[in-house]
């Protein structure tokens, strides 16, 4: 009948990432169901698992199109004077 619940999880907007005293990384999202929210949900990642997600986040996002949310004076050191080679 009504089928299988829609399910679409977000960060939680003006939460920021934060590292906890065990040294592992918190996201708060939410999760709603059916265009309804339904409950927060800390994603926690270990330092390893953040940095693999970095990793993965850096390749899809060039620096192209990072500039273009994110002014370069805000970028964080690493993106700064990086130049994208994919899109040309």
């Amino acid at each position: 009948m009504g089928g299988a619940p829609r399910m679409q999880v977000s960060r939680v907007p003006g939460k920021r990432v934060r590292r906890e005293r065990d040294g592992n990384l918190t996201i708060d999202l939410w999760l709603c169901r059916d265009g309804a929210f339904d409950a927060d949900l800390p994603l926690r990642l270990t330092p390893t698992e953040a940095e693999v997600l970095h990793a993965q986040l850096c390749y899809v996002l060039d620096d192209d199109t990072v500039s273009v949310i994110t002014p370069a004076t805000d970028l964080p050191d690493c993106r700064r004077h990086v130049q994208s080679t994919r899109r040309q």
